[in-house]
């Protein structure tokens, strides 16, 4: 689906996740309107950027930064349930039930004593927490040279921490860092097109079942399109 960030609309939506349907989404948009994109908010799904590279060569590919946060969510959980097992063959319950306190963020949970006392034990799982947490400061940089040197301090941090599921994803970041970067140059994200895609999901709800992918196309471009419909 491509969305207008800044008008709240969808453009178009086409059926499947491939680079093929990514450049036929893109090229519903003429010419003038292509040269007019100057950044494009999306995952690190190679099949949007092999896309938005050859149609829309001239914008900024900014990776969204809470698909980015997700994987380092993930990469915490990890190593929870990894030091959960070890510890339980030894009749240690330590982590057991705390699951989703160390998903949140540390304005949540700096006022609940248990986290706190769990942090203090200074698990792996709280090295991961801390890493973790401490990257979201990377998002709040107005320079790029301050930004890279953040990273570069995090990034040894997570190799020194020894904590593979970290280190895997602090590869990735650097392998996408052009698309982390220009988020500070453009600060938008994907925050938009999740509320859009829960309206989608609502349509389908109330349509109660839809024949076709194009019955769901022109539902959504009716209810979401912000369509002009006064008569010529």
């Amino acid at each position: 689906m491509l969305n207008d960030l800044h008008g709240g609309r969808v453009w178009d939506l086409v059926e499947g996740r491939k680079e093929e349907q990514a450049r036929q989404l893109l090229q519903g948009l003429d010419a003038a309107q292509r040269a007019g994109v100057k950044a494009v908010a999306m995952d690190i799904w190679s099949a949007y950027r092999k896309a938005v590279k050859n149609l829309l060569p001239e914008a900024d590919i900014v990776h969204d930064k809470f698909h980015l946060c997700a994987y380092l969510n993930k990469a915490v959980d990890t190593v929870r349930k990894a030091e959960h097992r070890q510890l339980a063959r030894s009749g240690r319950q330590t982590l057991k039930g705390s699951k989703y306190l160390w998903l949140r963020n540390f304005p949540d949970l700096r006022l609940q004593p248990s986290f706190r006392q769990l942090y203090r034990l200074n698990l792996r799982t709280s090295r991961a927490w801390r890493l973790k947490e401490t990257f979201g400061s990377f998002w709040h940089y107005c320079y790029e040279g301050s930004a890279r040197k953040f990273f570069g301090d995090w990034l040894a941090q997570v190799t020194r921490s020894g904590l593979t599921p970290m280190k895997k994803v602090a590869a990735m970041f650097v392998r996408h860092m052009p698309g982390l970067l220009n988020y500070l140059k453009h600060r938008i994200t994907n925050a938009a097109s999740e509320g859009i895609n829960s309206q989608v999901a609502r349509i389908i709800a109330n349509a109660r079942g839809l024949a076709c992918f194009e019955n769901l196309r022109i539902r959504v471009l009716f209810f979401l399109g912000k369509l002009d419909l006064s008569p010529a």
